[in-house]
């Protein structure tokens, strides 16, 4: 059967948030659940009750121990991976203002890296492909296919001059 003639549950909705200095990126090293061993932005599922900005803020918090308000829409990224009927719909945000100082917590450990210096090597095997997007603070557009956690299939990204929705404040 045809992909496109599969019938697909509807997205998962997630979030993706990124602290972004003129040269460095505060990332986490996921500790347990999905992704875990892996240095990534600080995010996860938006719940019913929320909206996608408050689910990226309180993600943060939750994960890092920092308070965000305005925040930086920088796209959508389309995870599909095979032989799962779900795709996984992931809101990319960056900001540069926050307050606190990152903590460890059960889910994720925090460091910040030089933007020359980001671990591509210990990230998901796409991320090198858009992260300098994120880091120029451009905007994008993407869908990103795997085989299991670590074959990259397939994938599309395109820069955008803008994203939907712009900023977010709160």
């Amino acid at each position: 059967m045809d992909d496109e003639c599969v019938k697909r549950p509807p997205n998962k909705l997630l979030t993706l948030l990124f602290i972004v200095e003129p040269y460095r990126v505060l990332l986490g090293m996921k500790k347990r659940g999905f992704g875990a061993g892996r240095w990534n932005g600080f995010g996860g599922k938006v719940h019913e009750d929320e909206t996608i900005e408050d689910g990226a803020r309180r993600e943060m918090l939750e994960e890092s121990g920092l308070h965000v308000s305005e925040l930086d829409k920088v796209g959508v990224i389309l995870f599909e991976f095979a032989r799962e009927p779900q795709l996984m719909e992931v809101h990319v945000f960056r900001t540069s203002q926050y307050e606190g100082e990152p903590t460890e917590t059960e889910e994720m450990r925090p460091r910040w890296f030089q933007h020359s210096e980001v671990p591509f090597d210990s990230m998901w095997p796409a991320d090198y492909l858009w992260y300098p997007i994120l880091l120029d603070n451009g905007y994008l557009d993407a869908f990103i296919k795997f085989e299991g956690h670590n074959k990259l299939l397939d994938y599309s990204i395109t820069r955008k001059n803008k994203a939907i929705g712009d900023s977010c404040e709160k």
